[in-house]
C-alpha cells in the first residue's frame, strides 16, 4: 500500500471511505503485494558531476545502490511494458486527493499505473502467481485504501485545521511491512490470551506518514507522524466482495500525540460512565 507519485498537479479527486473495497478482484492476494524494503540495484546515488578530475579516473562507482526517491524511499519507476508482458496495461496514472508537500504549487500525490505496479512487483520477485489482468484491479484497491487513511488522518487533525483554517499536507510516508507497530503487537499478545475478543492476524501492511500540521497561515508547519496498520476484514456477507480494515492513529513520539490518542479514548469513555450513549453509533 502507499505507493504515490506526484509529477503533475491536478484537481483533487473525491474522498474515500475505507471501509469496503468496491472492487472484487479475485484471486485475491493474501497480503500487500509490494515490497517496500529498499534493496540495493545499478544505480548510484552519488552525483558525479563535482567529482574532482584526479577521481575521475576510477572505472566505476564503489557504491552499488539505486537512488531512491526520499518522499517515498521509492525507485523511478519503468512504464514500459515488461519482458514477456501478454496484457497491454494502462500507463496512466491517478491523481489522488492527499495535498503534496508545503505548498500548493506542490501538487497532489499520483499513484502509480497499472504498469507501474506490474513492473515494481516484477522487479521485487513479487509478481509470481498473480495474473496480469488482475493489476488494475489491484491498483485501484491500493488507492482506494490510502484514500480512506488520508479520511482518517484529517479527522484526527479535524481540531487543528478548524483552528487554523488551514488543511494538513502529507511531506513524505514510508512503507514498513516487515515492522510490526507497538500496537499490533500488543494485538497479537492480547489474542493468545482472549482469542475470542483480540484478533490473532497481523497487518499486512504497514506505513509511516509524515503529516504536516500548519501552525497558521504564513506561521509554517509542524511535522506530525502517524501510523497506519493495514488489516484483511472477513468479505462483506452481502456482496461477498473483500474488506480491510485500517487503523490510523499518531504514533507516540510526542505529547501532543500521546494526548490526542488519550482524548480520543478517554472522552468516549467518560461519557458513557456519566450515561451518555449518544455517539455509540457514530
Amino acid at each position: 500500500m502507499g505507493w504515490f507519485w506526484a509529477d503533475t498537479a491536478a484537481a483533487p479527486s473525491a474522498g474515500t471511505s475505507a471501509a469496503k473495497c468496491p472492487i472484487d478482484h479475485t484471486p485475491k492476494p493474501s497480503g500487500c503485494p509490494i515490497d517496500h524494503t529498499p534493496k540495493p540495484a545499478s544505480g548510484c546515488p552519488i552525483d558525479h558531476t563535482s567529482i574532482s578530475k584526479s577521481d575521475a579516473s576510477a572505472s566505476q562507482c564503489p557504491v552499488d545502490h539505486e537512488v531512491l526517491n526520499p518522499m517515498n524511499n521509492m525507485p523511478h519507476l519503468s512504464s514500459e511494458k515488461a519482458p514477456g508482458q501478454k496484457i497491454t496495461l494502462s500507463t496512466e496514472r491517478t491523481i489522488s486527493s492527499i495535498p503534496r508537500g508545503e505548498s500548493e504549487d506542490q501538487g497532489l500525490w499520483e499513484y502509480p499505473s497499472p504498469q507501474q505496479m506490474l513492473n515494481a512487483m516484477l522487479r521485487k520477485g513479487k509478481g509470481d502467481g498473480i495474473p496480469e489482468d488482475a493489476v488494475e484491479s489491484m491498483v485501484d484497491v491500493h488507492n482506494f485504501l490510502n484514500e480512506g487513511a488520508w479520511v482518517q488522518i484529517l479527522d484526527w487533525e479535524s481540531e487543528h485545521t478548524s483552528e487554523t483554517k488551514v488543511e494538513p499536507r502529507l511531506k513524505k510516508f514510508t512503507g514498513r511491512p516487515h515492522d510490526l507497530s507497538p500496537r499490533a503487537q500488543m494485538y497479537m499478545w492480547l489474542g493468545k490470551i482472549f482469542p475470542e475478543t483480540f484478533n490473532t492476524v497481523p497487518p499486512f501492511d504497514r506505513h509511516d506518514w509524515t503529516v504536516l500540521r500548519s501552525l497558521g497561515r504564513e506561521k509554517g508547519w509542524k511535522e506530525v507522524r502517524y501510523v497506519i496498520d493495514y488489516y484483511g476484514a472477513p468479505d462483506d456477507e452481502d456482496t461477498g466482495m473483500p474488506a480491510f480494515m485500517l487503523d490510523t492513529r499518531p504514533a507516540l513520539d510526542s505529547f501532543d500525540s500521546a494526548f490526542a490518542r488519550m482524548k480520543r479514548w478517554g472522552v468516549p469513555v467518560w461519557k458513557r460512565a456519566m450515561g451518555d450513549f449518544s455517539d455509540r453509533d457514530s
